[in-house]
């Protein structure tokens, strides 16, 4: 599947019509256009393996928007594509694309909690079958053995060396448990559930 790639997913269904929210992937802009044919992955019983986009309206920022598809009308025709990842040819993108995709998009991305504060440093995003997972570096791993301290943004201080000896934070990339993405601040909200920050 080289010749295709993954730009977005189907996060949920938006309207009876059969529009569907689709948030794109990690380090790319928005790139659903209308006319594009789009490859739903994993394939789904009873709903299209592809289709073309029939509108897009932008909606959620820089991140989401709605999508329909032609011969997806309704509700009942739209709601099987929840949680299918949008693949598009390659030669179908706007040259460059897709220079930000992959798992140093994000890397060295502050993350914040919403109860814990600071967590730690996006490393990378792990790519599993069901979803993709920020890979985040503890603050309190770091802490350990260095020589100064994080500042208030959770930068770590001049001459410090962070330690790796704890296992990094998986958080899934999922509208349930993030918040906000501020790319030009290079920071992530997340609300992560009890007990996640001491697997």
């Amino acid at each position: 599947m080289r010749a295709w790639a993954d730009v977005a997913e189907l996060t949920n269904t938006k309207n009876l019509d059969g529009g569907l929210v689709a948030h794109c992937a990690p380090g790319l802009p928005f790139l659903l256009r209308e006319g594009m044919e789009v490859a739903f992955v994993p394939p789904v019983l009873d709903a299209p393996r592809r289709a073309r986009v029939a509108w897009v309206r932008a909606e959620g920022g820089a991140l989401e928007g709605v999508v329909g598809f032609e011969g997806v009308e309704g509700i009942g025709a739209a709601s099987p594509l929840v949680g299918c990842h949008c693949l598009v040819r390659r030669s179908d993108l706007p040259q460059d694309a897709l220079a930000g995709a992959g798992a140093h998009a994000w890397a060295g991305f502050a993350v914040f909690d919403a109860r814990a504060g600071f967590v730690g440093h996006v490393e990378g995003v792990r790519e599993m079958p069901a979803q993709r997972l920020l890979e985040v570096a503890r603050a309190d791993a770091a802490s350990e053995g260095v020589v100064g301290c994080a500042d208030a943004s959770g930068a770590a201080g001049e001459g410090a060396m962070p330690a790796r000896s704890a296992a990094p934070v998986l958080v899934p990339l999922v509208d349930a448990l993030v918040v906000r993405v501020d790319e030009q601040a290079r920071r992530i909200d997340v609300d992560l559930p009890d007990g996640l920050l001491d697997l």
